[in-house]
């Protein structure tokens, strides 16, 4: 489990932003996030800051937008806070995880209940981002 740093991906980004929290690496129609080990991350404390920002630098709400969160640490979420991102008028095209255990993979199926978008479950970073570019071009898909 390598950074996206550590992979030929990381040419490809347009922009790279660092939060105490992680590293967002956006590309043209998607983002890949890396959580840093045993955050806790929620609306009021990520999400949110997250969403405005990546609002405002894509100009759009998400709707054309593919969020991939590539998880190489262990992080804990509060899956639930999905549902403040959909009462704020945000949405996504699709939303990729990326996870390597067991654990993560199990984590993953609870995330998707709260979730109303394309949802997929990856054990690769290179199929994630195969998938992310897809969409992100793919301009007939339905949000």
């Amino acid at each position: 489990m390598k950074s996206i740093r550590e992979t030929q991906y990381f040419h490809e980004a347009i922009h790279e932003i660092n939060y105490a929290f992680g590293t967002y690496f956006l590309f043209d129609g998607f983002v890949v996030a890396e959580i840093n080990e045993d955050e806790i991350c929620t609306w009021e404390t990520h999400g949110k800051k997250i969403v405005e920002d990546l609002t405002h630098l894509y100009d759009n709400n998400g709707k054309d937008f593919v969020y991939i969160t590539h998880r190489i640490h262990t992080y804990s979420l509060k899956p639930a806070d999905w549902l403040k991102f959909i009462e704020n008028g945000y949405k996504l095209k699709g939303y990729g995880i990326v996870t390597y255990t067991q654990l993560g993979f199990l984590n993953a199926i609870l995330e998707k209940l709260f979730i109303n978008t394309q949802f997929k479950r990856f054990k690769s970073l290179d199929n994630a981002i195969s998938w992310a570019k897809m969409l992100s071009k793919d301009k007939l898909m339905v949000s």
